[in-house]
């Protein structure tokens, strides 16, 4: 590790998914900061492992280290919210994830979110007044729940990070470790 690289080695990560998360938006940040000394952990509806997707097609399983039912708010750091379609909307009627993400907004703890991952951002009531991004087709809904919606790589708004999609993963996970390291 580079010594102008900062260290992240104190902090903990909770990742939300279930099946059908775009395996990318998750691997990426969780890679990044797990090369700077952060634990990630993989919080899912249900215990075992987490199928993960390469767009259109089926990715590989994760095992998955806690439940949303079981997790405790003052043991993370941060949130990551990874995209994907099948996930994001499975994800968004999870009334645990929901309150989960509510805490960690009252809390001010970093939440990061990429692509369709901001529907449980919406579906939480924690948009309004925001600047945020996603991948294109959230943006009616998300002017509808009261963000402003912007066509950026990434957007940081006090401590809400948001990106469009994986081709943004690089700004993505700077802000997310610039974030933590703050």
């Amino acid at each position: 590790m580079s010594t102008s690289q900062p260290t992240l080695k104190d902090k903990h990560i909770a990742v939300l998914v279930t099946d059908g998360f775009e395996q990318i938006e998750m691997t990426s940040p969780r890679d990044a900061a797990e090369e700077l000394g952060a634990k990630v952990d993989i919080i899912a509806d249900k215990p075992g492992e987490v199928r993960g997707w390469h767009h259109t097609d089926p990715g590989d399983a994760f095992p998955v280290h806690n439940t949303f039912e079981k997790i405790q708010l003052d043991e993370y750091d941060a949130v990551v919210l990874p995209g994907g379609v099948i996930n994001a909307d499975q994800i968004r009627m999870n009334d645990a994830a929901i309150s989960f993400v509510q805490g960690a907004v009252g809390a001010g703890k970093p939440i990061a979110v990429i692509c369709h991952g901001a529907w449980l951002l919406i579906s939480a009531e924690v948009v309004r007044g925001k600047e945020i991004t996603s991948y294109r087709s959230l943006k009616d809904d998300l002017n509808n729940a009261g963000a402003h919606w912007v066509d950026q790589e990434v957007v940081r708004t006090g401590n809400l990070i948001s990106s469009r999609k994986p081709d943004d993963l690089p700004a993505f996970n700077e802000a997310l470790i610039s974030a933590l390291a703050a």
